[in-house]
C-alpha cells in the first residue's frame, strides 16, 4: 500500500520513528545540558615570579564560587571553574586561554592578574566570542582588545593620575625619580601616566632609570638615581622586584621613600623587603581594615578559610566571580553575545572593592582605591580615596 504521494507506508513510519527518536535525543541532551555544570575558565599565575597574584586571585574566585553554588548556582546549575596556570608568562597565557576555549568549551573566562598575560589572552577570547573579565590587569590596552573583554579593577590612567595628585597635593613633594620595568606593559603604562600628571601639577621628574623582569641587581640604576635631587622614588613594578630594590637602595644610602602601584600588593612584599620598605607606600584596590560591612564579612570568611588576610587580588577575584554569576542569572542564555551584553549592562554592583558600574569601554566607572603604607613591619591604611558622587571623569575625594 502507498500513500497519496507515492511513498511506501513503511518508509513513512520509519521516518516518523527516526524523527521521534531524534526529538527524544535532542530533548535528553537539552535536559542534560540544563542540569550539567556551567564551565567557567580561569587563567593566572599559579606558578612563576608573579604566583602571589595568581594564587590570591584564585582564592578569591573559589571563595565566591563556593558561595554561589551553595546558594543554588545559576539557573539551577552549579558552576565549575577550570583553572589553567599561565606560569607568569604571556606565551603560556595564550596557550591556557586556547585550551580553555577549544578543549573545555567554557562559557566565560576570568583572568589574568598581570597585564602582559591578559594582553596575550584577550585577543583569543575576542576572536572566539567568549567573554573575559580580568580581575586585576590595570593596563588600559587590555579592554581595547575588543567588546568581549571586561575588567573589575580600576585602570592605570586612573591609578597613576590619582597617585601623582596624592604626591603633589597631599604630600607636597615636587621632585620625583622613576625606576620602571621596560619588559612590563603594566610598569611602562603606569610610569607614563604618573609622569604626565605629576609634571602637569608642577612637579619635576629629576631622573629615570629602567630594568627588565628577571633582573636581580639594581645597583647601577640606583646609583644613577642617587645623585638626583629626588624627594621620592616611583617604582611601578611587581612585588617580586620591589623588595630587592628597596634593600639595595638602602644599602646605597638612599633614604627617600619608595612608592608604587597595585603591583606591589602581595603578602610576600614585606617578607622580601623587610625594614628597607619602612615608610614606603602604594595604591591598591582594597585593604583588610576597611570598616565597610561587606568588606568585614569577606575578610572574616577569607581569614577563616586561609588563616591570613586577603590581598587586593583576592578581593578582585571574589568580585569578578560574583559579577559574572550575576550577569549569568540575568542573561536569557549563556551564549557568548548574550552573556557579553549582560556583563556590559552591569550597574551599581556592590563588590568588596567598591561599587562597579561598567562604562562604555568595559572598564568600571569611578572606583575607590586606597593608599597603603609599610609601617612597623605591616601594611597600614594611609588614605582611602573615594570618587565624587555623580562624577564621570574619575575625580576623587579623600577620606582618612
Amino acid at each position: 500500500m502507498k500513500t497519496g504521494r507515492g511513498k511506501p507506508l513503511g518508509a513513512l513510519v520509519l521516518a516518523l520513528a527516526l524523527f521521534g527518536c531524534a526529538r527524544e535525543e535532542a530533548s535528553r541532551a537539552e535536559a542534560v545540558d540544563k542540569t550539567s555544570e556551567i564551565l567557567v575558565g580561569e587563567y593566572g599565575s599559579m606558578t612563576g615570579p608573579e604566583a602571589s597574584f595568581g594564587q590570591g586571585t584564585h582564592n578569591g574566585i573559589i571563595l565566591a564560587l563556593d558561595e554561589i553554588n551553595a546558594g543554588g548556582g545559576v539557573k539551577g546549575r552549579k558552576i565549575k571553574v577550570i583553572t589553567e596556570d599561565d606560569q607568569s608568562r604571556p606565551d603560556q597565557a595564550a596557550s591556557a586561554v586556547t585550551k580553555l576555549i577549544s578543549q573545555h568549551r567554557v562559557v566565560a573566562i576570568l583572568g589574568a592578574a598581570a597585564s602582559s598575560n591578559s594582553l596575550a589572552g584577550a585577543p583569543i577570547c575576542q576572536s572566539n566570542k567568549v567573554p573575559m573579565i580580568t580581575p586585576g590587569s590595570t593596563n588600559p590596552e587590555v579592554t581595547k582588545k575588543g567588546d568581549y573583554i571586561f575588567r573589575t579593577c580600576f585602570i592605570d590612567p586612573y591609578q597613576g593620575e590619582a597617585l601623582a595628585k596624592y604626591i603633589a597635593n597631599d604630600l607636597k613633594l615636587r621632585r620625583a625619580a622613576i625606576l620602571r620595568d621596560v619588559s612590563s606593559d603594566y610598569s611602562m603604562g603606569l610610569a607614563n601616566v604618573f609622569r604626565q600628571t605629576f609634571v602637569s601639577l608642577g612637579g619635576e621628574i629629576v631622573a629615570e632609570q629602567s630594568y627588565s623582569k628577571g633582573d636581580s641587581d639594581f645597583r647601577a640604576q640606583l646609583t644613577g638615581l642617587k645623585s638626583s635631587r629626588m624627594e621620592v622614588l616611583f617604582v611601578p613594578g611587581y612585588y617580586t622586584d620591589i623588595g630587592q630594590i628597596a634593600i639595595q637602595a638602602r644599602d646605597l644610602g638612599i633614604q627617600h621613600p619608595l612608592m608604587g602601584g597595585d603591583g606591589w600588593d602581595s603578602p610576600r612584599l614585606i617578607e622580601i623587603g623587610g625594614e628597607a620598605l619602612e615608610g614606603s607606600f602604594y595604591t591598591n584596590h582594597h585593604h583588610a581594615d576597611d570598616p565597610a560591612p561587606s568588606v568585614r564579612n569577606f575578610v572574616d570568611k577569607y581569614r577563616k578559610r586561609h588563616g591570613y588576610d586577603p590581598d587586593g587580588g583576592a578581593a578582585l577575584g571574589y568580585d569578578s566571580m560574583k559579577l559574572l554569576a550575576s550577569a549569568m542569572r540575568r542573561a536569557a542564555s549563556l551564549d557568548g553575545p548574550t552573556l557579553r551584553d549582560e556583563i556590559a549592562r552591569t550597574r551599581e554592583f556592590a563588590g568588596v572593592t567598591g561599587v562597579i558600574t561598567m562604562g562604555p569601554d568595559r572598564n568600571p566607572l569611578n572606583k575607590k582605591f586606597v593608599v597603603l603604607e609599610v609601617k612597623n613591619g605591616r601594611l597600614a591604611l594611609r588614605a582611602a580615596i573615594e570618587p565624587l558622587a555623580g562624577s564621570a571623569d574619575g575625580s576623587e575625594q579623600k577620606s582618612q
